[in-house]
């Protein structure tokens, strides 16, 4: 399961060898200053929420989400597991336009929005 991990001024979403191995991508990494916005969500499995078509990486509707899901307008990280709550972390910049990911501790995510309000 993936988790955030905040290091100086960068925010890591680390993933475990199975998840890069599914994702087939490393550990993103950004810059906190390009974080725009946290948001939780309870089912991530929504057309709102998942854009476009997983390219590439690993997924079985409902069950695994691992990868890029690409899109007109961008692409956004995806790491997610059945329909469990998830965290939507909006970038300002970069590679991707979104990280989507299942929360494996509530308090990273408090550590990630107390991290990006200073």
């Amino acid at each position: 399961m993936a988790h955030v991990v905040i290091k100086d001024s960068r925010v890591q979403l680390r993933l475990s060898i199975l998840e890069i191995l599914g994702a087939f991508h490393l550990s993103p990494t950004v810059d906190i200053d390009q974080i725009e916005s946290v948001e939780v969500i309870d089912n991530p499995w929504v057309r709102e929420v998942l854009k476009g078509v997983r390219a590439p990486g690993t997924g079985i509707p409902f069950l695994v989400m691992l990868g890029t899901m690409r899109y007109l307008k961008g692409k956004d990280f995806v790491a997610i597991y059945r329909r469990k709550p998830s965290a939507i972390v909006t970038l300002k910049s970069g590679e991707f336009k979104r990280w989507i990911f299942q929360i494996a501790d509530v308090e990273e995510i408090k550590a990630l929005e107390k991290a990006i309000s200073q």
